[in-house]
């Protein structure tokens, strides 16, 4: 399954990643509380833990010191990724996204969205906004963080570690 790709620039406010956003879709069958923990063990088996439910936040958030992957088992929603100037984005119940280290990403508009988020080596998550005391701090993180060896949905096979490899 080849997922879609988005790229984003550094907006000056939001630094953005030379990765791109990978989307899923219709990657999963089972939903609600049935599709959560499906994700959250198939999320473990290929070493992305720390995991959680619930929403996105309705604003514009990067983290700076981790990879995202987000599972949508229940409902839908429409996100704006890549900051101010990126792009709407409409998710439903079985898609996952794979968020690279600093791509700004909100929810803007959901019906009753269920997310099962977790990072790469169950790395701790940090949140920014895009305020302007956060960087270069937030940009030396972002650099100093490498790519996953495995992909959350694929492990070593495919996605992540094929399409983030840095000598492309």
């Amino acid at each position: 399954m080849a997922p879609e790709e988005f790229y984003f620039n550094d907006d000056g406010t939001i630094p953005n990643s030379r990765l791109p956003v990978l989307i899923y879709r219709d990657a999963f069958v089972d939903k609600l509380d049935e599709g959560a923990a499906w994700l959250e063990k198939k999320f473990a088996a290929n070493n992305w833990t720390n995991s959680w439910r619930n929403g996105i936040y309705p604003y514009h958030h990067y983290h700076s010191t981790t990879h995202e992957v987000l599972g949508v088992y229940a409902g839908s929603a429409i996100l704006k990724l890549g900051g101010e100037e990126g792009v709407n984005v409409s998710v439903i119940a079985g898609d996952v996204l794979v968020i690279p280290v600093g791509v700004g990403h909100k929810c803007i508009e959901n019906d009753h969205v269920g997310i099962v988020g977790a990072y790469p080596d169950g790395r701790d998550w940090d949140v920014c906004k895009g305020e302007p005391d956060e960087r270069p701090a937030a940009d030396e993180r972002i650099a100093a963080l490498t790519v996953p060896l495995t992909d959350p949905l694929w492990g070593t096979t495919a996605g992540v570690p094929i399409l983030w490899r840095l000598d492309k």
